[in-house]
C-alpha cells in the first residue's frame, strides 16, 4: 500500500469521520468507500494532484480508465464512480473545494445479471435436510434451522441477521425489527415455519450456548458470542451442499430467492421493496426480470412448440 501525502490523508480521515458519524454508515460501508477513494488518491498523486481540491474531471476519468485497464468489473467501476461523485460533492459542501469535479462523471453501465435463486423444491429440501439432522447437531442444528428459515422468510441481509437481538422479535405479531443500511429501521413479517424454528432455537438451543458474554444477541456462536457473518455464510454453503442439484449460494442467494418467490406468488413490487429495505424501486425491479426468465425457462421446457 502506497503512503499518501499529508493533505490527502487528512481529508480522507475527515471523510471517514463524516461517513461513520454524520451518515451513520456501517463499518463495512465506510471501509468500502475508503478503499475506493484511496485508489483515487494514489492515482491522483501519481498525476501530481496532491490536494483533493485540485481534482478535475480529467483526473477522475483518467483514474477510471486506469481501473478498466486493470480489468476491474463494470460493477466495480460504476461503484467507484459513485464513490468519487459523493466525495467531490462533500468537498464542495464543506468548503474544501471550489468546484465539483465529479458532477460530470458518468458511471459505466453495469451488466445487470440475473441473480441466482433456488427453486421452491430446493428450498424445501434445504430446510427438510437441516431439520432431519437436528437430532445429531444439537443446539447448533437448531440455530442453523432458525437462521435458514428466517433468511428465507424475510429476505434480510446477513449483516442484518447477525445484528438481531432477542427483543427484536415480536413473536405475537410474527415480525422482526431490522436495522438496515444507514441504520434505517424496518419491520419485516415472517411465517409460521420460521416462528416454530425460532421458538425451538430460543427455547432449547440458545440456552445451551449462552454465556455471560452473550448479551442480547439472538444468534450465538459455539463459544457464546454474537454470531459473525462468516459463520452464517458457512452455514448456508454447508447446508446447501447436502441438497442434490442445488446451486452453491450464500445468504445473499437466499435473499434473492425470497424476493423471487414473493413476486412469483403475486406480491407487488413496492411491498417487496419495503421487505428487502431497498432505497430505490429500481433495485427491486431486477427481481421481475428473474421471474420472467424463470417463466421463459419453464415455457421452453414444457411447451411442445417452444
Amino acid at each position: 500500500m502506497v503512503d499518501l501525502g499529508e493533505t490527502w490523508s487528512a481529508v480522507l480521515g475527515d471523510y471517514e469521520q463524516h461517513l461513520a458519524v454524520e451518515r451513520d454508515l456501517t463499518a463495512h460501508s465506510v471501509r468500502a468507500y475508503l478503499v475506493d477513494l484511496r485508489s483515487l488518491a494514489e492515482h491522483a498523486e501519481r498525476l501530481g494532484v496532491s490536494d483533493p481540491a485540485d481534482l478535475t474531471i480529467r483526473s477522475l476519468r483518467s483514474w477510471l480508465a486506469n481501473q478498466q485497464t486493470l480489468g476491474r468489473a463494470r460493477t466495480t467501476l460504476a461503484r467507484r464512480a459513485t464513490a468519487a461523485r459523493v466525495f467531490t460533492a462533500w468537498l464542495v459542501r464543506t468548503g474544501r473545494a471550489e468546484g465539483d469535479a465529479g458532477a460530470l462523471l458518468a458511471s459505466p453501465k453495469a451488466h445487470r445479471e440475473l441473480p441466482p435463486a433456488l427453486t421452491q423444491a430446493e428450498v424445501r429440501a434445504l430446510l427438510d435436510t437441516t431439520q432431519a439432522a437436528l437430532g445429531d447437531d444439537g443446539a447448533v442444528g437448531l440455530r442453523d434451522l432458525a437462521i435458514l428459515e428466517l433468511l428465507y422468510a424475510t429476505g434480510i441481509r446477513v449483516g442484518e441477521l447477525v445484528g438481531l437481538d432477542v427483543d427484536d422479535l415480536d413473536r405475537g405479531r410474527r415480525v422482526v425489527r431490522v436495522f438496515g443500511k444507514g441504520r434505517k429501521e424496518r419491520v419485516v413479517p415472517y411465517g409460521a415455519p420460521a416462528a416454530d424454528a425460532l421458538e425451538l432455537w430460543t427455547g432449547r438451543g440458545r440456552p445451551e450456548l449462552l454465556t455471560e458474554h452473550s448479551g442480547a444477541a439472538l444468534f450465538l456462536g459455539v463459544r457464546g458470542g454474537r454470531l459473525d457473518q462468516r459463520t452464517v455464510r458457512k452455514v448456508v454453503h454447508d447446508r446447501l451442499a447436502a441438497v442434490e442439484g442445488a446451486p452453491d449460494l450464500g445468504p445473499h442467494g437466499l435473499r434473492h430467492t425470497a424476493a423471487t418467490h414473493l413476486l412469483e406468488g403475486g406480491a407487488d413490487l413496492r411491498s417487496v421493496q419495503e421487505i428487502l429495505g431497498h432505497a430505490s424501486l429500481g433495485t427491486t425491479q431486477i427481481y421481475t426480470h428473474v421471474s420472467t426468465e424463470r417463466l421463459r425457462q419453464a415455457y421452453r421446457l414444457a411447451h411442445p412448440r417452444a
